[in-house]
């Protein structure tokens, strides 16, 4: 081409098809990025309203798993007793009549004895209860025979009264016999009674939630 139209030098008018393929590539760019933005934000959504995902799931599992009820810690706390209990051959019982009938104390020593208790001192009360103890019987022994002697001396005697002195000697325990009693209680109750109270508690049960 020649006259006025005609291009010299080394500079060219940009072309109007090359600036349309950089605006093209730019919506493009875009697009993907929001399209990218939207899948993310639906993964986000899902993950809240489904409480989280494979992870919280198990969690939540886990946690299920891991309740334990009040019923459950007590049956512990009750099979830790029981483990520590001491056998009627380990407790010696000293035998005090608190009436005023006579050789009742001997008779009641003479058949724990054959229960498998060990037998101290038979005889009357001290003046502290002589006369003064109105039911069954008390059954006396050092602050930590609450939970060990005095319960297994109680299977033989249910309506006793179970009570602490200052003593140290823990597995020897004083049964004091009462007006209001008539004979201690017959060995085949006793004896299940004593099997309840020494046998092994089931093993603690958990709450599990449904998951």
């Amino acid at each position: 081409m020649g006259g006025q139209y005609r291009i010299t030098g080394d500079k060219y008018p940009r072309m109007r098809r090359r600036s349309g393929r950089r605006k093209f590539a730019f919506v493009g760019v875009a697009s993907v990025t929001a399209l990218g933005l939207i899948g993310w934000g639906s993964l986000q959504l899902i993950d809240i309203y489904t409480g989280g995902g494979k992870a919280t799931a198990a969690d939540t599992k886990a946690d299920c798993a891991s309740k334990v009820t009040p019923e459950s810690k007590d049956a512990v706390a009750a099979a830790a007793v029981a483990a520590n209990l001491p056998k009627p051959g380990q407790i010696t019982v000293n035998v005090l009549n608190a009436t005023p009938r006579s050789g009742l104390a001997k008779q009641t020593a003479d058949e724990l004895k054959k229960r498998g208790f060990k037998i101290g001192d038979v005889g009357n009360a001290t003046a502290a209860y002589d006369k003064k103890v109105a039911g069954a019987g008390i059954l006396l022994g050092a602050k930590g025979a609450d939970q060990a002697a005095l319960p297994v001396l109680n299977t033989q005697l249910p309506g006793a009264q179970l009570k602490t002195d200052g003593r140290t000697q823990a597995t020897t325990v004083d049964l004091i016999i009462g007006t209001g009693f008539k004979t201690l209680t017959k060995k085949e109750d006793a004896d299940k009674a004593l099997t309840v109270l020494t046998q092994p508690k089931p093993a603690p049960s958990t709450s599990k939630k449904s998951c």
